[in-house]
């Protein structure tokens, strides 16, 4: 089920940018250490992403990174607007109405 809400999230906001450490000692390259992309802020979009897939792939670690990146409230706004944006892609690819994939999604028997 939550392959289905990666690959939609995918689809909407591309694949996820985190880069892979460099060696043995797991430090990035060189050339992003002091680069722009490195001290750049997170938005509450890139919070939400990386914290729903996170918590998809039960890596606390992650989790605990992009929770503190923005504010309770901010991070809260942010899963919802995916949640919202994965169930109409799903309900588009299924040629079904949202409120029906939303209780399919959550296993609730349809109305």
């Amino acid at each position: 089920m939550f392959d289905r809400i990666r690959k939609a999230g995918v689809r909407l906001f591309g694949p996820r940018r985190i880069p892979s450490p460099a060696g043995p000692g797991g430090s990035r390259p060189a050339t992003e250490k002091g680069s722009a992309a490195a001290k750049r802020p997170h938005n509450l979009f890139e919070a939400a992403a990386v914290y729903v897939s996170a918590r998809a792939e039960d890596d606390q670690d992650r989790l605990d990174e992009a929770a503190g990146w923005v504010s309770p409230e901010a991070l809260s706004f942010g899963v919802n607007e995916l949640a919202c944006r994965a169930v109409v892609a799903l309900a588009r690819e299924r040629h079904e109405s949202p409120g029906t994939v939303a209780r399919a999604l959550l296993g609730l028997p349809t109305v």
